[in-house]
């Protein structure tokens, strides 16, 4: 099962990374200015994951490949690594499905 791990970072906003069975990183969040709004942002991910619509897959200028998890509003909750391949990208998306919903949150 995979896990949201959550940290604050160096310019004080706080952060959760979805982490995969193996600990690699799948999903990132934008930076927010309070706990409780972190955790909103997560259960946001929980409930919009398995729904393939909120996924916007996309091409990076330098030829790599990402997606992005938007929320029923349209706002990006979590941006995704980049990936070598259309086929590797899809396969991250997979796993953020399988794990999001019933993933614990820990603190880093």
């Amino acid at each position: 099962m995979g896990k949201f791990a959550t940290k604050i970072g160096k310019d004080g906003q706080h952060y959760f990374n979805l982490l995969a069975t193996n600990s690699q990183v799948i999903l990132t969040s934008e930076g927010y200015t309070t706990t409780a709004a972190m955790h909103n942002g997560i259960e946001s991910v929980k409930k919009n994951a398995p729904d393939d619509k909120h996924f916007e897959r996309a091409d990076s200028k330098n030829g790599k490949f990402y997606f992005n998890l938007k929320a029923s509003n349209g706002q990006v909750i979590g941006k995704s690594q980049m990936y070598e391949s259309v086929a590797s990208r899809d396969n991250g998306i997979e796993s953020v499905k399988k794990n999001a919903p019933e993933a614990p949150t820990v603190a880093e």
